[in-house]
């Protein structure tokens, strides 16, 4: 269960409270005003995640036993710094040494934006199917190279998983990537 629609109803509830006011209490008025300015603001201000300040572990996977099965590559990110956001999916490249593939994000899904406090996690997770080792069609995956939306950096894990197959070449290959979710959804 997620407590995002709570936060949202209560949000509003306070936003109407705030917009019936008629700014004539005591002290002033507008405080209700100025602390939800500063919430929006605070919302505003937070830019995209970068490698250099999330901490990003992999696995464990569940790891495809022979060609033609799905294996699963779950990933975490920690937020370790200021206020930053995820939207969209995470740019995956799988290497082979001169060869290389980019995964596509899940055509099915449908990305939201993260907005990552310090130390909140955020998890994805790459879906491929095994390909048959030494067939033009599998991409011999040794590393694979994440980056995160917005940012240029990149970190590079080892592909430990086997093969990746190919959907037609091993260039295009049977494997997606997840959007961003907060972990516990």
């Amino acid at each position: 269960m997620r407590a995002i629609p709570i936060a949202v109803t209560a949000l509003v509830a306070a936003l109407t409270l705030t917009a019936c006011s008629d700014g004539g209490d005591s002290d002033g008025g507008g405080s209700d005003t100025k602390a939800t300015a500063s919430a929006t603001d605070a919302a505003a201000a937070a830019t995209a995640c970068e490698i250099g300040q999330v901490g990003l572990e992999a696995g464990p996977a569940s790891e495809a036993p022979a060609a033609g099965d799905t294996g699963i590559v779950p990933f975490t990110i920690t937020n370790s710094g200021d206020q930053c956001t995820l939207e969209g999916f995470p740019v995956i490249d799988l290497n082979a040494g001169e060869a290389s593939a980019t995964v596509a994000g899940d055509e099915a899904a449908q990305p939201e934006k993260l907005t990552l406090a310090k130390d909140d996690t955020a998890t994805f997770t790459i879906t491929y199917v095994r390909g048959e080792a030494a067939d033009a069609k599998s991409l011999d995956a040794k590393t694979v190279k994440i980056s995160l939306p917005g940012a240029t950096a990149t970190k590079d894990f080892p592909w430990s998983y086997g093969p990746v197959a190919g959907k037609t070449e091993a260039s295009d290959p049977d494997a997606s990537v997840s959007p961003f979710q907060h972990a516990g959804d």
